[in-house]
């Protein structure tokens, strides 16, 4: 039986999805992602399935344990789930997608009780070796809603049979099991060596649906420590310092 959500999704670039569950009805979220819930609403958290259910969660990044919300009030109750940074929160229906759907991992924020997180490896040794953060995959199975969430703005695209697509390996979020997935590399020493890029791409090919996220979490993570690592230098050593370091490097023709 298909378990239906009925859910509010707020926000624009900080969102958070409400959602209201019936007596009995529950709902499994991420560790750590709740913001709010009415009276009535208890938690319940556990490996989901045994110790190797949850160390299947923690490789794909997400937390060994896992939280059901479930509604023991006499009415309907709410509760509500936050992502753990800026972007989107995307409601995905597995029974649009055959009952699976293959996400990036540490997307999972939370799903109808009947869904399951596992592990999907890439097939070839290239993407496993090379795909950076699409080394491990989840795949979400089961029937109802999941939301998964991603960074900055949220693109789909519908690849036709064949079709193929280049992605950076961060920027993909989700897609159809029938998508093919791969990892390319990109080709010339230049690009390799000052592309900025990284040295390998997704090659995604049709038929099926690919999300795509402008803004990976580690790429923001990465712009954030750089300047982290910038402005403690710079406290370090003082605006005079580094000013005379600049005009030492002139006079010198450095």
């Amino acid at each position: 039986m298909v378990d239906i959500i009925d859910y509010t999704i707020y926000g624009d670039d900080m969102q958070l999805v409400e959602v209201e569950l019936d007596q009995g009805e529950g709902i499994r979220a991420e560790a750590g992602t709740l913001t709010y819930m009415q009276a009535g609403i208890e938690m319940q958290t556990s490996t989901g399935g045994g110790i190797f259910k949850g160390l299947k969660r923690a490789i794909t990044g997400e937390s060994f344990f896992i939280t059901t919300f479930l509604n023991n009030a006499s009415g309907k109750a709410k509760v509500a789930f936050a992502a753990p940074y800026p972007g989107k929160i995307i409601p995905i229906s597995l029974n649009d997608f055959g009952g699976r759907i293959i996400c990036q991992k540490d997307s999972f924020l939370c799903a109808a009780q009947g869904i399951e997180i596992e592990i999907a490896f890439t097939k070839r040794l290239g993407a496993g070796v090379f795909g950076g953060e699409g080394f491990i995959l989840q795949r979400l199975e089961g029937d109802g809603l999941a939301f998964v969430h991603a960074g900055g703005t949220i693109v789909e695209k519908d690849l036709a049979a064949g079709e193929t697509l280049r992605v950076d390996t961060g920027c993909l979020v989700a897609f159809n099991e029938s998508v093919n997935y791969d990892i390319k590399f990109i080709g010339g020493f230049t690009n390799a060596l000052f592309g900025g890029e990284g040295l390998f791409l997704a090659t995604l090919t049709g038929p099926g649906k690919v999300y795509l996220q402008s803004l990976p979490f580690s790429r923001l993570a990465d712009r954030v420590l750089a300047s982290a690592k910038f402005q403690q230098t710079g406290e370090k050593k003082g605006v005079a310092g580094i000013g005379g370091d600049i005009l030492g490097d002139l006079i010198s023709g450095r």
